[in-house]
Parts: structure tokens; C-alpha cells; sequence
């Protein structure tokens, strides 16, 4: 049957404005021992201990703090949860946190609860690289089971972007034991979320939503959704079949015992096992096996003078315009090979990754023949790579499956062993079997595994061709596995090797590859792509061949200049810089900032607004606009023509709440619009917004709150702002709505940065 957990702890314990929850563990226990007991008595089989926020950014006494939120869900009677929530904070790049750092938090809360817990629960986790922080701090701290949860929108988005089939595969990947979605929508929103979470997942579901949205009654943040109501909706989710059920804010245990009385007699359901091979990035998982996928072969240094020279010279610049011109052209995932015998290849390797997926949205293939570079790539990459490459031999198989089976992957097997590569297909079929075989001895099914055949080079045996091909299609046909070639390695030594490529992937193709690394800046070898796959029935009306004929006519290469507006959409700082500083030699600066910086800008905000890009493609380009900026403010000050805007506006995360992720988020982007933002901080009290409103003459406030204790704060910001100036304040955060925005007399509320920024614009006449 379905287990439950319990419902929300924050807003039970009645917060005075700015309390944290946490330190009653120790000041005031029987306050939350009395929520958990009324959780325990309605019926609830984990209470969750009351660890959420507990990690060393806020606190100096974490040991402490969750020994005792252990002890105390402990005393309830009932198995405990070891509850883990977000920092706070964004990771880098988008922040300032550093990834190993957000690893370490969540490590000494596992340590220091794990003796008296039953399960760790990650959960309201809206970030993928934070989770894979948390989940890897579990899985290396305890060997208990690891649920995590996600906060995604009515859309299925995480904020920086994640969807379902991508944060799925991560988390299976990671050995994640459970996963699920919690906070941010009521049980009604969740319904559908369910569903295609079940189609993404062969894992175990949890579901805790909210009790609605939030609203102010008598100054008072109330949910808008009753128990019965609650327990109806759940019942719903419940049959649609998941493990596990509970509440997140606003729900009481009035709430859970109103859901158990409903769903106590539904029997938990695991969805299907899934048997599909996903690569992913942060934001776009890529199925290998439905039809072809190009892997972008040209981040490798085999016979490319220019790169080489890159890598020595540390030229991370050059490896990611080399990204985003196979990105252009039409590549789904990117091989990354840096290595060179005379450079660090674990520091490139990783370095690379970052910086690539700091830009990029592709799932990236880790391509080195060194574990230690593999590993420390693996653990910092964001999702579920590719890993290139496992062969036949024991060592190498005793090297690579443990680090697959630790990090998740889809491990690329070489059909070579210690007696080298055999020429027939049967040799290389036999091998590819042990591979598999030993692969299930690890844990690792044959779903994450694509068997590269090899291709070996017709100018030396005639039948190297055939030979490959009969292994690919038995590979694929008969063993169930994806297969992948490295595809221009079949011409070595012949003439107009173009021609001779293109011919073998084609046929490639029809003998079952699942997946080619080639070079998508070939227009020959992606005519043939696309036109097997319309050939095939892999495109529907022929859109994605229409669509290729003007995409190689607008693609960018790597060796074009990039003018500022393009660097600033895509994210190049350093180029941005550059750019600006080469206008400025014939163009005005206002002329630079109109015609180039914001007409950019829009273009990524429009993208960013159409779930086309995610946040941290808006971070990366708003962090080159602000490059150009500074060149541009650099030579102003020099010139003797600086001016600051008159569009001034004062921002600030209210008394009582720590997180400014939000409010960061925004000060960034309207910053890059032009306006001259007077940044408060967080916590905030509001006699302070008074005081800079006034000070400054501002005529537009920005307040975020992302706690419903502290909402009512924000309203007596508001209140104060508007009795003494004829300021506006907008307000955001993520538990407010439009409506609730109307209710504490906000003047306008933007359900995301960019919106903000459309109603500053708006505000300030369009005169940024």
C-alpha cells in the first residue's frame, strides 16, 4: 500500500516574521514536537525531521541543531525522514556557490542525522546541479534510501530550466531510490505533472503538494485548498500509481489525515521499467535509439593544428565556440577530448565541461582514456553524460563501471580487448556480449551501454567496411544495444575522404547506427542525415530537411568574428568585451547600448520567456552585457562623460527572509537594462526601503519574499513606502501570486525577472 508522509512544518509552528524554524530544535522543542506528534496521530508512517534549512551558511551549530530535529521526529513514534532543502543560494555559474562547497553542506547534515533516520528526503530542490550535489552528499554519507523531490512549474520546468525525462535521468542514474515532486502547486496542478513523471521514471513517485495557493486574510497567509478538497485531488494522483504521499505548505494534519482516510486502501504502484537510453544536459535529454543522433566530433584534437594550440595555450574560448558552432549546424550531443600529452588533462577535461555547459544546453560525451580525468568530469557535470570509452579488457571494465555505476552514464564499449581490435564482426560481436555481461555484474543495464563496432580504415583491408556494418546491425538487432561510430576514421589515407564518409554513414544508418560522431560542419555528411531521416519516416513533413537547407546558410562557424550581439546571446563574455571596446573606436556609446546590448538582450529574454532558453543561458548573456557595460562605463569615466540613469530603483528580499536568489536574479537583469539598482540586500526591514527610497528619490521599489511567514513584512513594507512617498513597488517571489500581489496593495507583481524587467521599461516610459 501507499505510505505517507507528513505535511508542512513552517506553517504549523505559527513563525513570528524572521524565526527560523531550525534553532526551536533547541529553544523551544515541544513546539515542534507538537506538530510532529499531530502528524503521527493522523495517521502519517514518517514524520520528517525538522532539518530543511539546517546547513552551515545559515547556522554555526549544525551537528547540534539536526542530532536534536532527529531525536525529536524520533520521539513521534514513526520511521523519520532526514529532511534536506536548498542553500539558498544559486551554484555556480549562475552563483557564487561552488559545487564541492554545496557537497559539503549537505554532507554534515547527513552525517550528523543519519544514526537516527530511516530515509534521507532531498526535497523543493529547483536547480539539477544542486540536487546532484545533495544526492551525491547522501549516497558517499549513508547508506540509507534517497528520495528526491523537485519544485517544477505547471509547465514541468525546474527554475534553471530541468525538465522531467532530464532530471529523471540524472537521478537514476545517481542511484537516486526514489523521486518525486513537491511545493509550488496544489494537488489539482500536480495531476498532470504525475503523469508524464511516470513516463520518465521506472523509480518510485512521491507527491507532497501545497494546500493551494497562498492568500492574505486579516494579514494572515492562508491556503485556499480544505482538506477534503486536498484529499479528493490526492486521491487522484493515488490511482494514477506512485509509492509514497505527504504535504508540503499550508497542508495541516487535518490535511494528511483527510488524504490517508481516502488513499489508505490504494495500493502503491512502480511505474513500468523504462528501457530507453538518455543522455542528458540540465535542460535536454537526448534518446538514443528513436532516430539518428549526431555527435559533434570536433572538440578533439586529432589532427587539428588550431585546437591543439588552444588546449596549450588554456584557450577555454576557443573549445566553446567550437560548441556552439556544431550546436548551429545541427549536433545533438558534443564529444569533449582535450587530451594532449603535455597539458593537465583532468584540470582541462573538467574545465571544459563547466565552461561548455555553462553556455551550452547539449549533453556533452566525456571522451579521455584517463579515469581520473573521467571522474572528476563526471562528478561536475550537470546530468547524465555520455562516457566514451569502456573496452574488453578486465582493467578497463574493473576502471570504468564503478564510476558509471556511481555518477550514472551511458558508457560507450570499444569492441577491443587485450588481443586488440579482431577484424571480423563476430570477434567484435563476442566482445561487445562480455562487455555487456560484465556491465550487469556492476549494476549497469544494457540500456545505458552503446557498443561502438570501430571503424577501421578501407585503404588497408577492403572488407573493413562490411565487417563494421555486420557487427552494427547485429549489435543493434539482436543484442538490443545502441550502437555508435566514430564515423571519418573509415577514409584514413584516402582522397576526398568527404565522399567516402558520407557514403559508409549512410549506410551505417541503414544497418541499425543509433548514433555517428561526425563533424555537423560537413554539409555533405548532414545532407545525408538529414535525408535518410526523411527517407525513413524520421520526419514528419519533412520539416527538419526543409529547416537544414537554411540552417547551413545561417549557421555560424567557430572561425567567424562574432559581432557584440551575438556574443551577448551567446553568452561569450570575453568576447562581449572585446566587441564593445572595437565599437567604440567608430560608434557612440549610447548608440552601442541601443542598437547592440539591449536589442540582444530582448532577443534572449524573448527566448527565456518561450521556454526556448532557461536561466542559465539568461545569467550567462546577462553577464556578458554587463562585460560590455563596463567597457562602455570604463571609457565614460575616462572621457569625462559618465551619467548615471535617473531610472532609479531600490531592491530588497523583506525583514526575516534570508534568500535572495530572486531578488539576485533580477538586480542582474535590470541592471543590464540600464537602471541604476540600489541593492538593500536581504532581511530587510522597512523602515530601511523607506529610508534608501527617500534618500535616492526612487520612484519604483522591488520586493521579494520567497517564506509565507514573511509576506506579511512585504505588506508593511508596502504600506510604509506608499503612506510616505508616491514610490510603486513591484513585488516576486515564489509564494506569491497575482492575486495575493492585489491583496497586500502591491502595485505591480512580475512572476519572473524578465517580466520585471518589461515592467520597469514599461514604468520608466522605455527610457532605460
Amino acid at each position: 500500500m501507499i505510505k505517507f508522509f507528513d505535511g508542512g512544518m513552517g506553517s504549523m509552528l505559527n513563525l513570528s516574521a524572521g524565526e527560523l524554524p531550525e534553532k526551536l530544535n533547541i529553544n523551544e522543542p515541544e513546539r515542534v514536537f507538537a506538530v510532529h506528534k499531530g502528524y503521527a496521530d493522523a495517521g502519517a508512517d514518517f514524520i520528517t525531521a525538522n532539518t530543511f534549512g539546517a546547513n552551515s551558511l545559515k547556522y554555526d551549530n549544525v551537528p547540534e541543531l539536526v542530532k536534536a530535529a532527529v531525536e525529536l521526529a524520533k520521539k513521534a513514534g514513526k520511521k523519520v525522514a532526514l529532511d534536506i532543502g536548498p542553500t539558498g543560494k544559486l551554484l555556480k555559474p549562475m552563483g557564487d556557490l561552488d559545487f564541492e562547497r554545496a557537497v559539503e553542506l549537505f554532507s554534515e547534515v547527513i552525517e550528523a542525522g543519519k544514526d537516527g533516520a530511516d530515509v534521507v528526503i532531498i526535497e523543493t530542490m529547483s536547480d539539477s546541479y544542486e540536487l546532484k550535489a545533495a544526492v551525491l552528499a547522501a549516497k558517499e554519507h549513508c547508506d540509507l534510501p534517497v528520495i528526491a523531490s523537485m519544485i517544477y512549474d505547471e509547465n514541468g520546468r525546474l527554475l534553471t530550466g530541468g525538465d522531467m525525462r532530464s532530471a529523471c535521468a540524472m537521478l537514476e542514474g545517481l542511484g537516486a531510490d526514489a523521486v518525486g515532486i513537491n511545493c509550488g502547486l496544489g494537488p489539482k496542478q500536480m495531476i498532470e505533472l504525475v503523469k508524464e513523471m511516470r513516463e520518465n521514471t521506472s523509480l518510485p513517485i512521491i507527491v507532497m503538494p501545497n494546500a493551494g495557493l497562498p492568500e492574505s486574510v486579516d494579514g494572515k497567509t492562508v491556503y485556499n485548498v480544505s482538506p477534503q478538497e486536498f484529499a479528493e485531488d490526492m486521491l487522484t494522483i493515488a490511482k494514477q500509481g506512485v509509492s509514497y504521499l505527504g504535504g508540503c505548505c499550508g497542508t495541516t494534519p487535518e490535511h494528511i489525515r483527510a488524504m490517508i482516510e481516502l488513499c489508505k486502501n490504494i495500493p502503491d504502484s512502480i511505474p513500468e521499467k523504462k528501457t530507453d537510453t538518455v543522455v542528458s544536459s540540465y535542460s535536454t535529454a537526448v534518446t538514443i535509439g528513436e532516430k539518428p543522433v549526431v555527435i559533434g566530433e570536433r572538440i578533439n584534437p586529432t589532427g587539428k593544428k588550431l585546437f591543439k594550440e588552444a588546449l596549450r595555450n588554456n584557450d577555454i574560448d576557443y573549445v566553446i565556440k567550437e560548441g556552439l558552432s556544431q550546436q548551429e549546424h545541427g549536433a545533438h550531443i558534443l564529444d569533449v577530448n582535450v587530451g594532449l600529452p603535455e597539458i593537465d588533462e583532468v584540470k582541462m577535461l573538467s574545465d571544459a565541461v563547466y565552461n561548455l555547459q555553462s553556455v551550452l544546453p547539449l549533453p556533452l560525451q566525456l571522451d579521455s582514456s584517463d579515469p581520473q580525468a573521467l571522474e572528476k568530469a563526471m562528478r561536475i557535470y550537470n546530468g547524465k553524460p555520455m562516457v566514451n570509452s569502456v573496452n574488453g579488457k578486465q582493467s578497463s571494465m574493473k576502471e570504468i563501471f564503478p564510476l558509471v555505476k556511481k555518477y550514472g552514464g551511458v558508457v560507450v564499449c570499444l569492441c577491443l580487448d587485450e588481443n586488440g581490435i579482431p577484424e571480423t564482426a563476430q570477434g567484435r560481436i563476442d566482445i561487445a556480449k562480455k562487455i555487456i555481461n560484465t556491465a550487469q555484474e556492476y549494476g549497469i543495464d544494457k540500456k545505458d551501454l552503446v557498443v561502438d563496432a570501430l571503424t577501421m580504415t578501407i585503404s588497408t583491408n577492403k572488407d573493413n567496411a562490411i565487417e563494421t556494418l555486420k557487427a552494427v546491425k547485429y549489435i543493434r538487432n539482436e543484442l538490443g544495444v545502441g550502437t555508435v561510430l566514430g564515423v571519418s576514421n573509415i577514409s584514413f589515407g584516402l582522397p576526398k575522404r568527404e565522399a567516402i564518409n558520407t557514403a559508409f554513414f549512410t549506410l551505417a544508418l541503414e544497418n541499425g547506427l543509433s548514433a555517428g560522431i561526425i563533424n555537423p560542419l560537413s554539409e555533405s555528411m548532414m545532407n545525408a542525415y538529414y535525408s535518410y531521416n526523411a527517407l525513413m519516416g524520421y520526419d514528419d513533413n519533412c520539416a527538419e530537411y526543409i529547416e537544414s537547407v537554411t540552417l547551413s546558410q545561417t549557421a555560424v562557424s567557430s572561425t567567424s568574428s562574432m559581432d557584440l550581439k551575438t556574443a551577448i546571446i551567446k553568452g561569450m563574455k570575453e568576447d562581449a568585451g572585446s566587441c564593445a571596446k572595437e565599437l567604440l573606436k567608430d560608434t557612440q556609446p549610447l548608440d552601442i547600448i541601443n542598437e547592440y546590448i539591449i536589442p540582444a538582450l530582448d532577443v534572449v529574454g524573448d527566448g527565456f520567456e518561450k521556454n526556448k532558453i532557461f536561466l542559465p543561458q539568461l545569467l550567462m548573456s546577462a553577464d556578458s552585457a554587463k562585460e560590455a557595460f563596463n567597457v562602455i562605463r570604463e571609457y565614460l569615466v575616462l572621457s569625462g562623460q559618465e551619467k548615471k540613469s535617473e531610472n532609479k530603483i531600490v531592491i530588497a528580499t523583506v525583514e526575516g527572509d534570508i534568500h535572495d536568489i530572486g531578488k539576485n536574479i533580477v538586480k542582474v537583469l535590470l541592471s543590464n537594462y540600464g537602471f541604476d539598482v540600489i541593492d538593500l540586500g536581504k532581511d530587510v526591514k522597512c523602515e530601511k526601503v523607506l529610508e534608501e527610497t527617500i534618500k535616492n528619490d526612487c520612484k519604483l521599489v522591488a520586493l521579494s519574499a520567497l517564506m509565507t511567514t514573511t509576506v506579511t513584512n512585504m505588506e508593511k513594507t508596502i504600506k510604509l513606502v506608499h503612506e510616505n512617498t508616491d514610490a510603486k513597488v513591484l513585488v516576486g517571489g515564489a509564494v506569491l501570486t497575482k492575486s495575493y500581489a492585489k491583496m497586500i496593495d502591491a502595485d505591480y507583481y512580475a512572476k519572473d525577472a524578465m517580466e520585471s524587467v518589461r515592467i520597469a521599461k514599461s514604468f520608466f516610459g522605455g527610457e532605460e
